[in-house]
C-alpha cells in the first residue's frame, strides 16, 4: 500500500477532511517532477560527479505558489546555471490551475462580476483573489476574441439576421452602446454568429461596415438578409450583396403598427394583421394585406399608407414553405440577444471595450459550438429547395 493510500485511509478512520491530503500530495508530486525534469535536462543526478566541469550545472530555486481546488500548492522550481532550463510542469507566470480558470470563465460568461468572483472563490476555496486577479484570468479569452473576429466564414447562408441590442459601456462616462449582431444559417441549417461590432449608435453606416466584413473574410452568396427594418439598411445590404433579398420583420412591423393607433384598436388591428404574415400562399397574403388597408385606410391613413409602400413584407412567401416560420421575423436572433441582456445586465456596466468584446466572444463562442451541429427547425426539409435557389 503506498503513502497516499495510507493517508487517505488515516484520515477517513479519524474523520479528518482528505482535502489536505490530495494537496499535500500533489504539492510534493509537482516539485518531484520538477525535479526530475531538470535532471533530464542536465543529463546527471544530482550531486552525481559527472557534472562536475560539464558547462552547466544546477543554481538553485525560487518559489512560487499555485491556487487548485484542493488549496495553494507551495512550488519550487529549479534552475541551471546558464539558464536554459524550461520547465513543463508549471505553465509559465500562471498563479491557477485550468480548472478554476475555467470556473471563472465559466462564470464571467453568466454574467456574475468580477468583485461577486472573488468572494465566490473565497467562500469555496478559502483563499482571496482580488476583483483585478479575477479579471486576469478572463483574459485568456482575449486570445478568442481575435481568433473569433478574424476565422474565416462559409461561403453561402440561406439567411443572416441582422439585429442590434444595447449594453452599458465605460469610456469616460458611462453609457449604452449598439452591439451590432449577425447570426447566419448554413444550407445543413447550423447555425452561428457570424460578426458583431460596437458602436453609440445604430447605424445602416454600420452596418455596411459589418457587411463589408462578411465579404471579407469569405461570404459570396446570402439568398436573404432579415432585420427590423432601419431606415437605410436595404441600400446598405445590396451594396454588399446586390443579388440577397431583403425580409423586413413582419413582427416589428405589428409593433409599429401599435405605437401608431388607439388602444382601444390594438387587438382588432393585430388579429387582422395576422392574416397577412400567417396566409397559405403569397396571393392570401397579398389579398389579406388589400383586406386590411380597405377596413383601415379611413380610420388610420399613415398606417396603411407606409404598409402599402413596403415591398419587403412578403419576400418569405418566396422560400420554402418549412421555413417560414423561422424567417419571417427576427425573433430568432431576439432571443439570442434576451439571453445577452440576461447576463450583462447583471454586470450593470463594461469597464471597457476589451471587457465587453471578451463577454460577448465568450456568449458567441458558446452559441457556435452548441448549434454547429443541430439543424434549425424546417431547413432540413428545404435543402434541395435551397439548393436550386442558389443555383438560380
Amino acid at each position: 500500500m503506498d503513502h497516499f493510500t495510507t493517508d487517505i485511509m488515516q484520515a477517513l478512520a479519524k474523520k479528518q477532511d482528505i482535502t489536505e491530503v490530495f494537496r499535500m500530495h500533489l504539492e510534493k508530486a509537482v516539485n518531484k517532477l520538477l525535479e526530475t525534469e531538470l535532471t533530464s535536462f542536465l543529463d546527471y543526478e544530482k550531486y552525481d560527479r559527472i557534472g562536475f566541469n560539464s558547462g552547466n550545472s544546477r543554481n538553485g530555486s525560487y518559489s512560487r505558489k499555485i491556487s487548485t481546488e484542493y488549496g495553494d500548492l507551495k512550488v519550487t522550481i529549479p534552475r541551471d546555471r546558464n539558464g536554459e532550463f524550461k520547465q513543463q510542469t508549471v505553465s509559465p507566470y500562471k498563479r491557477s490551475n485550468d480548472t478554476l480558470e475555467s470556473f471563472v470563465i465559466h462564470l464571467f460568461q453568466k454574467g456574475i462580476t468580477m468583485s461577486e468572483i472573488a468572494d465566490l472563490i473565497e467562500k469555496m476555496y478559502g483563499h482571496h483573489y482580488s476583483p483585478q486577479t479575477v479579471s486576469n484570468m478572463t483574459k485568456t479569452v482575449s486570445e478568442q476574441v481575435e481568433a473569433f473576429q478574424s476565422r474565416s466564414l462559409s461561403s453561402r447562408y440561406v439567411c443572416v439576421y441582422l439585429d442590434a441590442t444595447f449594453i452599458a459601456v465605460k469610456r469616460k462616462t458611462v453609457s449604452k452602446e449598439a452591439v451590432y449582431i449577425a447570426v447566419g444559417i448554413r444550407e445543413d441549417g447550423s447555425k452561428e454568429v457570424l460578426a458583431y461590432t460596437l458602436a453609440p449608435t445604430e447605424s445602416a453606416f454600420i452596418w455596411k461596415e459589418l457587411l463589408v466584413d462578411l465579404k471579407e473574410r469569405g461570404v459570396e452568396e446570402v439568398l436573404l438578409f432579415i432585420s427590423d427594418g432601419l431606415k437605410g439598411i436595404t441600400d446598405s445590404i445590396h451594396s454588399i450583396f446586390p443579388h440577397s433579398h431583403y425580409q423586413s420583420c413582419c413582427v416589428h412591423i405589428s409593433r409599429n403598427i401599435a405605437h401608431k393607433v388607439r388602444v382601444s384598436d390594438r387587438a382588432e388591428i393585430f388579429e387582422d394583421f395576422k392574416a397577412v404574415d400567417r396566409a397559405e400562399n403569397l396571393e392570401t397574403a397579398k389579398k389579406a394585406l388589400e383586406d386590411f388597408i380597405d377596413k383601415w385606410k379611413l380610420t388610420y391613413p399613415k398606417v396603411t399608407k407606409s404598409l402599402q409602400g413596403n415591398p419587403y413584407i412578403f419576400t418569405f412567401y418566396n422560400f420554402p414553405n418549412s421555413i417560414w416560420r423561422s424567417i419571417y421575423s427576427t425573433n430568432l436572433i431576439e432571443s439570442f440577444n434576451k439571453q445577452i441582456k440576461k447576463y450583462s445586465k447583471r454586470k450593470e456596466q463594461f469597464p471597457n471595450e476589451e471587457s465587453i468584446d471578451r463577454f460577448l466572444v465568450s456568449q458567441f463562442e458558446s452559441y457556435n459550438q452548441r448549434f454547429a451541429t443541430r439543424c434549425h427547425l424546417g431547413f432540413d426539409k428545404a435543402r434541395a429547395e435551397l439548393a436550386a435557389m442558389f443555383k438560380e
